[in-house]
């Protein structure tokens, strides 16, 4: 069944207001009719049931028939710190990290970042990036948005790391830890970090700096993964080892 978005404001009790570009989504691409029912989402857990009652050019109106409590999300908060990769590649890894139940994304650039964003292209980039990961959530039965923050440099996710139960440094070198291990003993609803590197990989200064800062140095794997792979992998990791109940 078809789900979208709608902002918490324009859902209540018993009615739904879809304005803006889901209006066009329902009438043109869809063909929606009143008496059709869809699930409409508020992005912060809340996902009903919904009739569409009313169709006009600007909006939408739905009365709500159910209210649905079945959740699709990862039992664990998950941050993907991204090392900013070239070309469209993070446009995959929001799609993909989004399906795979990411709660948030946060671009980042250190010191083998080889692309530069400046402030114009910054905001068109995450802009862009939110309407993939609304998209992807919709298509995966998602009842959250990921959210995702402008770029940050190195020192400001060093000093952002501390705000999660628990912080993972994905480093090639690291030979000690697997991501299995480190993964033991988390408890379901924590919030965690997991830092994934750019193409070029990290510094041996960068790695000792992420461990002065808390963070645990694991592996993915005995194989050096792409950089829009290795996220994709800790997801798909989280999820196996969160989800086999």
């Amino acid at each position: 069944m078809q789900r979208y978005f709608v902002p918490s404001d324009q859902m209540n009790e018993t009615a739904i207001f879809v304005t803006g570009e889901d209006v066009n989504h329902m009438v043109k691409v869809m063909r929606f009719r009143a008496g059709e029912q869809v699930i409409c989402c508020n992005g912060e857990g809340r996902d009903v049931l919904a009739e569409i009652a009313e169709i006009t050019s600007n909006h939408v109106e739905l009365k709500v028939i159910q209210e649905l409590a079945d959740s699709r999300e990862l039992p664990l908060q998950v941050t993907i710190a991204q090392g900013l990769p070239k070309g469209d590649k993070m446009d995959w890894i929001i799609q993909k990290g989004t399906e795979l139940g990411a709660f948030s994304f946060w671009p980042f650039t250190s010191r083998y970042t080889v692309v530069k964003l400046d402030e114009k292209k910054e905001k068109k980039r995450v802009e862009r990036w939110g309407k993939i990961a609304k998209e992807a959530a919709e298509q995966s039965h998602r009842s959250k948005i990921p959210a995702i923050s402008s770029p940050l440099g190195w020192r400001e996710l060093l000093a952002k790391s501390g705000s999660f139960d628990y912080a993972l440094f994905a480093y090639e070198k690291e030979v000690e830890t697997p991501f299995s291990q480190a993964l033991q003993g988390i408890p379901k609803g924590a919030s965690l970090l997991l830092v994934i590197g750019p193409e070029g990989g990290f510094a041996e200064e960068e790695a000792r700096e992420a461990e002065e800062a808390g963070m645990k140095r694991v592996s993915l794997g005995r194989r050096i993964l792409r950089t829009e792979t290795a996220s994709l992998y800790g997801l798909s990791c989280i999820s196996y080892e969160f989800e086999r109940e």
